[in-house]
């Protein structure tokens, strides 16, 4: 079998088009707990880690209000905002049915993954292991989430790769020792993504497919 097999992906901005949902989640958390208007780049910055490490960076002092804060407006909007990717449907049921086993390697929380799977159903079967913030102790950019997840699937890290539109995504698949797609449709631009020198970088869900798959 030629390409890659299991293909982990990242949850946030490359499977699920949350990019609006999680900066206006940014953006209200800020304003309500520091008072400030941020711009988008700073709000996003660390999106792919943890949202309480994420909080961490914008005020430590301030983390844990900033976690709540955010937490309720986001739970209360994601009917609203969050959307689905077109295309990306297709391309996890194709690489199903090309016999690729497929899982979700996220640092969003639990019940945050279960508030997406509901407002958008039909893709969470199409996932043979979910590992979340809530399933390791360290979370990316560290290895363990990518590692837990090939633990789950027995999957060869020889074999396996891992897809996001984060930094944080790279660098956790590189030291888990999988190869690295980059997708450029989420949260940060080809240029953040090619400074940390991913294997393979896609610019549209057909090319991810052809990617995954072996082809050109």
């Amino acid at each position: 079998m030629s390409g890659f097999d299991p293909v982990l992906l990242d949850l946030d901005g490359t499977v699920i088009d949350s990019v609006a949902l999680i900066r206006e989640s940014h953006r209200h958390a800020v304003r309500t707990v520091l008072g400030e208007e941020w711009e988008d780049e700073r709000l996003v910055a660390n999106v792919g880690r943890p949202l309480l490490d994420q909080m961490a960076v914008f005020s430590p002092q301030d983390a844990d209000e900033l976690y709540r804060v955010y937490r309720e407006w986001n739970h209360a909007n994601t009917a609203a905002l969050l959307l689905p990717y077109d295309g990306i449907a297709e391309v996890l049921q194709e690489l199903r049915d090309a016999g690729r086993t497929l899982g979700i390697v996220t640092s969003k929380s639990r019940d945050a993954v279960d508030l997406a799977w509901r407002v958008l159903p039909g893709l969470r079967d199409l996932f043979s292991v979910e590992i979340t913030a809530d399933d390791t102790p360290v979370h990316k950019p560290h290895a363990d989430p990518v590692l837990a997840a090939l633990r789950a699937v027995d999957g060869d890290p020889a074999r396996a790769c891992y897809v996001g539109d984060a930094p944080f995504d790279i660098q956790a698949g590189r030291a888990a020792g999988v190869a690295t797609i980059a997708v450029t449709w989420g949260f940060f631009s080809p240029s953040d993504l090619e400074a940390e020198s991913p294997d393979l970088i896609c610019a549209t869900p057909a090319e991810l497919l052809r990617t995954c798959l072996g082809g050109s």
